[in-house]
């Protein structure tokens, strides 16, 4: 008997001892991929700010805040349940990080145990619906990009509107939205203002993606609300919840203001027929330069956004152009923790010194400058390139906007109009890029996006490696890669060819055993996959301007009298 029960207590004792050393794997695994993420402080010269600019910055916070609520409720749905599921501390900051149990860098697998595979709908669908079932449903707002689609009683889809389906979130931003409205003394962040909650209240945002791009004279800028449709795997059809906080850099953003004019010509120098290039873009599209202090929502899950091109409406591109804002701190948080570092485990360090920040600047600039060129309607009457590509859409996009602003970056270097740097940094730059990028993760637009890239110009003969996995650029052959890259996106694009997009994705846009080496040596090296923020209004000195000038304070008191008048 006492045998039986040693036996027992030493059975026990090993299960609580191997249930221990599994604990102590899972969390070293956890800890491992938090240090994925290092730390970077979001802060600014605040300096240009006015009175009440330093006013509005903390209800924007306010607003941001819920835009990060949303977003959790959209890409996972009960926060606060999930954290409760999770004891590990390091894996609980990790899915703070991924907004939810799915590693976002790894192909959105599981990182806590009891969790499948992340649903493609997330939950902007029903979890049982099919493709079959969603074509066959016929409501026309069911591919809006502000509606949720639900199950009625019955169990047949409905579709409900953002600001029905989260309509408390949305009556609270509205209210802190007149509270900023009643405090700028801004005409046109008002304006903007103004129509931001109309839409919020309506789920058209036409007018205030109009009036966002007439707001050229504000010291910060406030991008928010449901934008980009990246977390819908589904349909790619649903806008994602989110917020940037950005304090413009008045100097630089001079210096990039004169581009925009140049954009009608470079889109006519495109390397493809003219037939794939008959969109002629806005010029009274901003080009400017801004340094972020706060991120919520979907631009802060897993990789960080670094430049913004919007709004992503064609009407309003058509008939403006976009902002193109460059967040350079941000920028350069990535460069120097995660570029250099790659820089130096996988170029020839005969070619390392051309890899240059600046050249990192520009390549992200003309990035966002690539979107608004090509084309928008394909040749053949298939409708809009979003409409024929359907889910390969966002990869070929961001694609062409890849190798768009590489071609721009080195058209305008030859035009002396870049002078900072050289096509050989630009080049080098955009190649160890590539493996900055494709450490997103196959689940990733972007990352599927250079994937195609880095196979396209290996094949190309743009670069060439070693058997240590040192890679050596061929300068002349990487420009002509450029070419025959962008011209085969374009005609992707402009002849709707789903089939083809969809069949050389599958082919080229997934991680190859050689790269997959190079990027092992690279996650070996310990260097960051991305970066991860401390950010809100500690880092941020808001203290009251004692200088402010006469103009402002005249300003001010016009509209307060104005604002009494209209109360009359």
């Amino acid at each position: 008997m006492r045998k039986a029960i040693t036996i027992i207590l030493l059975l026990c004792v090993t299960m609580l001892s191997a249930q221990e050393s599994k604990s102590k794997i899972m969390m070293s695994n956890a800890k491992e991929k938090v240090t994925d993420y290092d730390y970077y402080e979001l802060r600014a010269d605040m300096s240009r700010l006015t009175n009440s600019e330093r006013e509005l910055i903390p209800i924007f916070i306010e607003i941001a805040d819920i835009m990060d609520q949303l977003f959790w409720k959209q890409t996972y749905g009960d926060k606060e349940e999930l954290m409760r599921q999770i004891e590990d501390p390091y894996a609980r900051d990790y899915a703070l990080i991924n907004y939810g149990p799915w590693d976002r860098l790894d192909g959105n697998k599981p990182f806590v145990k009891g969790f499948g595979a992340k649903p493609d709908v997330c939950t902007y669908y029903p979890l049982d619906i099919s493709e079959k079932e969603f074509a066959a449903y016929k409501d026309p707002n069911k591919n809006s990009l502000y509606t949720v689609l639900r199950r009625d009683d019955e169990g047949k889809l409905v579709a409900r509107w953002y600001h029905e389906e989260y309509k408390e979130e949305i009556a609270t931003v509205c209210k802190l939205l007149e509270k900023a409205i009643s405090i700028t003394d801004n005409p046109e962040m008002r304006h903007y203002l103004i129509e931001r909650k109309k839409a919020f209240e309506t789920d058209d945002y036409f007018a205030s993606d109009l009036a966002w791009m007439d707001m050229k004279n504000s010291n910060i800028d406030f991008v928010f609300g449901p934008i980009e449709n990246y977390d819908d795997k589904f349909m790619e059809a649903k806008a994602s919840y989110e917020a940037f906080i950005l304090v413009k850099d008045v100097e630089r953003s001079k210096q990039l203001a004169h581009f925009i004019k140049m954009l009608p010509d470079i889109q006519k120098i495109l390397p493809c027929e003219p037939k794939y290039k008959t969109f002629v873009p806005g010029t009274e599209s901003d080009l400017n330069v801004y340094n972020a202090v706060y991120y919520a929502g979907d631009c802060n899950s897993g990789s960080k956004t670094i430049a913004i091109n919007l709004p992503n409406d064609d009407r309003v591109q058509a008939k403006k152009g976009t902002r193109r804002l460059q967040l350079r701190n941000s920028m350069e948080a990535k460069f120097e923790k995660i570029m250099k570092p790659i820089g130096k485990t996988v170029l020839n360090p005969s070619q390392m010194g051309h890899l240059k920040f600046d050249a990192f600047f520009w390549n992200v600039t003309f990035h966002e400058v690539g979107h608004g060129l090509g084309i928008k309607e394909t040749i053949n009457k298939k409708g809009s390139v979003d409409e024929a590509l359907k889910t390969e859409k966002t990869s070929w996009e961001e694609a062409k906007a890849d190798i768009l602003g590489l071609f721009i970056v080195c058209h305008l270097i030859d035009k002396k109009e870049i002078t900072n740097i050289t096509k050989e940094d630009a080049i080098t730059t955009f190649i160890t890029g590539l493996f900055r990028s494709v450490r997103f993760g196959s689940a990733s637009s972007h990352g599927k996006a250079n994937m195609m890239c880095y196979n396209v110009m290996k094949e190309q003969g743009a670069f060439t490696r070693a058997e240590n996995g040192i890679y050596t650029i061929n300068f002349e052959k990487a420009e002509k890669a450029v070419n025959y890259w962008a011209n085969l996106i374009l005609k992707t694009q402009g002849d709707g060819n789903f089939e083809f997009a969809k069949n050389f994705r599958e082919k080229n846009g997934s991680m190859t055993p050689e790269l997959q080496k190079d990027i092992n040596r690279i996650n070996a090296n310990h260097i960051p996959r991305d970066i991860r923020f401390k950010q809100g209004l500690s880092y941020m000195d808001l203290r009251p301007r004692k200088d402010i000038d006469r103009k402002e304070f005249e300003m001010k008191k016009g509209i307060n009298f104005q604002m009494k008048e209209m109360k009359h």
